[in-house]
């Protein structure tokens, strides 16, 4: 299948080139970045030197494709939606463009009036974990914010087998790589320094707690902080729970939620080195591990995942193997390193 990318120069760009090149289904026939057009994308992603001799092209060259990623900063593709949706049937959009549903909360959250809000019900959330289903049927798909990914999915299956005592509040706070505060890989090739730097984040009102209320259903009250690493998410939730739930309720509501799904893994252990999810040994992978600790009604859940993959690039190709009825895991079988 044939797809391009929009937006290659960037640090998801970066992240669906890596991941397509590897993918037995798929050719990339077009990459685009305006400042960057005519020059190898190795130049920006060295890590593919060696892999592909894939060029930058304009907007103005694209052609027709099977499929269009766009990896645009927000805004810019509901700008050209016409445009791309000429170019191909199928898109997945990694910005926030189409991830909200209410077109007024792109005023609240964004700042900004969304100028296709008629084509916001045409776009699937993408979280494939919430919904595959609609995503074996759908044209567009828009990718889920990376915090917002690993908040949603530990509490999801809470919500959704009703052990939640929604009387009571929801609070989350990420640990943040610095790869998504907003640093592009342009912006790193010229300032290295910046790719590992620690700043303060975002403590209230952060964008992503939009996706979080509109999948889960409930308020959450959410704090997000940039730390000392380049690409990883750690979440620590806190809610409560019904009297009289158990560890054992727990244990039960994930595996038979998430029992049969290739990317979430439970790691709850009494033994070894990594007993509760650690970022650093997802760094390149697919998946999201989820731990927890129960103490009365009082239920803390931990997540973890690589925010340019299961956050981004990850999810949006598992996204395109569930819309396309490729096996689900293709080209997304890496299981990480360990020791790193």
């Amino acid at each position: 299948m044939k797809v391009s990318i929009v937006g290659a120069s960037g640090y998801g760009g970066g992240e669906l080139l890596r991941l397509l090149l590897q993918h037995p289904q798929i050719e990339i026939h077009q990459c685009t970045s305006e400042r960057f057009a005519g020059k190898p994308v190795s130049r920006l992603h060295p890590n593919l030197r060696k892999q592909t001799t894939l060029k930058f092209c304009g907007l103005r060259d694209l052609e027709k494709v099977d499929l269009l990623f766009t990896a645009l900063p927000h805004s810019r593709c509901m700008q050209k939606f016409k445009a791309f949706s000429s170019l191909s049937d199928r898109m997945i959009d990694l910005s926030a463009d189409f991830r909200l549903k209410d077109a007024a909360a792109y005023s609240k959250w964004y700042g900004l009036d969304h100028v296709q809000p008629n084509r916001l019900g045409e776009f699937v959330y993408g979280n494939v974990e919430l919904h595959r289903k609609e995503m074996k049927q759908a044209r567009y798909i828009s990718g889920a914010g990376c915090n917002a990914t690993a908040t949603i999915l530990p509490l999801w299956p809470l919500f959704k087998q009703g052990v939640v005592d929604t009387s009571k509040p929801v609070v989350a706070e990420a640990k943040c790589g610095s790869s998504e505060g907003g640093n592009s890989a342009s912006e790193a090739s010229h300032h290295p320094e910046r790719s590992g730097c620690v700043r303060s984040y975002k403590p209230t009102g952060h964008r992503h707690i939009a996706e979080m209320e509109q999948e889960l259903g409930h308020p959450v009250h959410f704090s997000a902080t940039s730390i000392e690493m380049v690409r990883g998410i750690l979440v620590t939730a806190h809610l409560f729970v019904a009297e009289g739930t158990t560890e054992k309720d727990i244990w039960q509501i994930y595996r038979r939620v998430y029992g049969q799904e290739p990317f979430i893994r439970i790691v709850k252990e009494k033994q070894g080195i990594y007993r509760f999810p650690e970022p650093k040994i997802l760094i390149g992978t697919n998946y999201c591990d989820i731990g927890f600790e129960l103490a009365g009604t009082r239920l803390v859940v931990i997540s973890a995942i690589d925010n340019l993959m299961k956050g981004a690039a990850g999810q949006a190709v598992h996204a395109m193997n569930v819309m396309c009825d490729f096996e689900e895991t293709e080209g997304l079988r890496f299981a990480g390193l360990h020791p790193i």
